[in-house]
């Protein structure tokens, strides 16, 4: 066979190779992937920045694939309580919620521990950040002390839900393990062991206004269990 034959082979070969490339490439490409659609921004995540705002538009305008139902995945019953917020905000998700409420949870009471106001401040409402900050100044004047352990949390659920002139919210029973010490001025311990894990439960709601755009939720009360 001539240099022309074996030409012709080679062009027969890339094209084959070129039209399984393309295949690949469609497969791949023409398939949006989880991390390709658009997010839903998080509980008491930051306030969605102009880059992520013009992230979500493009994408958007962009997205001409629709996404049809599994048949095999019948669609799951929505519990009562979680129905009631999304009647205010189609895109609550109970257990996203109640992940953001738990690392909530850590950070408030080991920043309450620790006397830090600025970072209480954005997690709580006017009121209890009032009360918790009077507390620790009146610790403070006392010369007393706290060092608290999060051990970890026992459990955590979503106990009601109500919704108040568009104003959501959330109570949730936290069950958890800390390692609390107060010391007096002198460094003399006055309440806890420092050897001693403390089991403590805690009933908090949490509040959002559905109407405004800040994704936030805050700590609006606390109340001892019965």
């Amino acid at each position: 066979m001539g240099d022309g034959g074996f030409q012709f082979l080679d062009i027969l070969l890339l094209g084959a190779i070129a039209g399984f490339i393309a295949l690949r490439l469609r497969a791949v490409l023409g398939q949006r992937g989880g991390h390709e659609q658009r997010r839903r921004r998080p509980p008491f995540a930051g306030p969605e920045s102009e880059v992520d705002k013009a992230g979500a538009e493009a994408g958007r305008e962009g997205d001409n694939v629709v996404s049809l139902p599994r048949r095999d995945a019948p669609e799951q019953p929505v519990d009562e309580k979680i129905a009631r917020i999304r009647a205010v905000d189609a895109s609550f998700d109970g257990a996203e919620f109640l992940g953001g409420a738990k690392a909530a949870y850590e950070m408030i009471v080991t920043a309450f521990a620790a006397g830090d106001k600025e970072t209480l401040r954005p997690l709580l409402s006017r009121e209890v950040f009032n009360d918790f900050a009077a507390a620790i100044d009146d610790r403070a004047k006392r010369g007393e002390t706290v060092e608290t352990t999060f051990v970890g949390l026992r459990g955590a659920e979503i106990t009601e839900t109500q919704v108040n002139n568009r104003i959501a919210e959330v109570t949730i029973r936290f069950e958890s393990e800390l390692i609390s010490v107060t010391k007096d001025a002198q460094g003399h311990v006055i309440a806890g062991h420092a050897n001693s894990v403390e089991q403590v439960t805690d009933i908090w709601t949490f509040a959002r206004d559905t109407r405004s755009r800040d994704p936030n939720w805050t700590l609006i009360a606390t109340t001892a269990p019965n």
